[in-house]
């Protein structure tokens, strides 16, 4: 009988698998991108993760992990790239590994990397490490890492449109005891350090965009207090225009997550989060607590939301 992992990789198969400064993107009415993000495909992505069991930085599961995204990301048009990294943990050495996507569309595959990503879209996949529960992550890593693999198809039937992302897949946002400057954010914190300082004025992105813990069946999106203002409007008209706007609102305060390192190197940066999460970091984080209609919800507000700052004049 073959694992139930590889069981749900062939469900998500059969649902269908699932170098310009200057945007100047401009969405096709007729032809709305966001209606293309499928609820159900996410879930399905999601399902196929959580079969894999936990997925902790430096398990053999999260390896397995990697090869799932990287295969579904080529399928649609999406070249990946690893960023290979070991930091030291309080648990020791730990070897991580970052995702990067872009879409090849008609752009020379060889100048793939070398262009500029007007909004880096992220993700962690890393489940947190634990020993006395098994935690399978459903709708911590796996709602927002499902959906983001669910968007990129969507975003693959217009390249003027991807071609001006990158989706970025973070390990290690999990701390192994408790978050601070030397615990957590592995991934965004390396990704942060090594390219975007590295990057001049003309390639660094000019907007990060990061989701997390998206799949809850009650729904509460929860953006952090300190969150851009031109960002949280432009979120709040895409959700007024679909008439999602009351499953979006405000958490009291910061929330350290991965749009942190990136909002400390000064780019403007979004946390799409639920925080509001009764089961996080718990063994309940399983696949009850995820519905495929809330994915949806956040999937096409968040990938309007995209199309609007694509469209709009950055805000300094």
């Amino acid at each position: 009988m073959l694992p139930r992992w590889i069981v749900c990789v062939l469900i998500v198969l059969l649902l269908g698998s699932c170098n310009s400064d200057d945007p100047n993107y401009k969405p096709d009415p007729s032809d709305p991108l966001h209606a293309k993000v499928s609820g159900a495909r996410a879930y399905a992505h999601v399902e196929a993760m959580v079969a894999m069991g936990p997925r902790p930085s430096g398990s053999q599961a999260i390896e397995r992990n990697r090869v799932f995204l990287e295969a579904e990301l080529n399928s649609v048009g999406w070249e990946t790239q690893r960023q290979d990294f070991e930091a030291e943990t309080p648990i020791g050495p730990i070897k991580f590994s970052n995702i990067r996507a872009r879409f090849i569309g008609s752009k020379d595959p060889a100048k793939l990397w070398n262009r500029r990503a007007y909004i880096l879209v992220g993700s962690h996949y890393d489940t947190k490490r634990y020993t006395n529960i098994r935690f399978v992550g459903a709708n911590d890593a796996g709602s927002s890492t499902g959906l983001l693999l669910e968007m990129a198809r969507a975003a693959a039937s217009r390249p003027e449109f991807a071609e001006h992302l990158e989706l970025i897949f973070f390990d290690g946002e999990e701390a192994f005891e408790n978050f601070d400057e030397k615990d957590g954010l592995y991934g965004s914190r390396h990704y942060a350090r090594k390219l975007v300082r590295r990057l001049d004025d003309q390639l660094r992105p000019q907007y990060v965009v990061i989701l997390d813990m998206v799949g809850e069946k009650k729904l509460s999106i929860t953006l952090p207090a300190d969150t851009p203002k031109f960002l949280a409007d432009t979120l709040r008209e895409a959700a007024d225009e679909l008439g999602t706007r009351r499953y979006f609102g405000v958490w009291p305060t910061s929330i350290t997550d991965d749009h942190i390192p990136f909002r400390d190197e000064g780019i403007a940066a979004i946390d799409i989060i639920d925080f509001d999460f009764k089961a996080w970091h718990t063994a309940k984080d399983t696949m009850d607590q995820v519905s495929a209609e809330s994915l949806e919800i956040v999937g096409q507000t968040s990938m309007l939301f995209l199309e609007k700052l694509l469209t709009k004049p950055p805000e300094n």
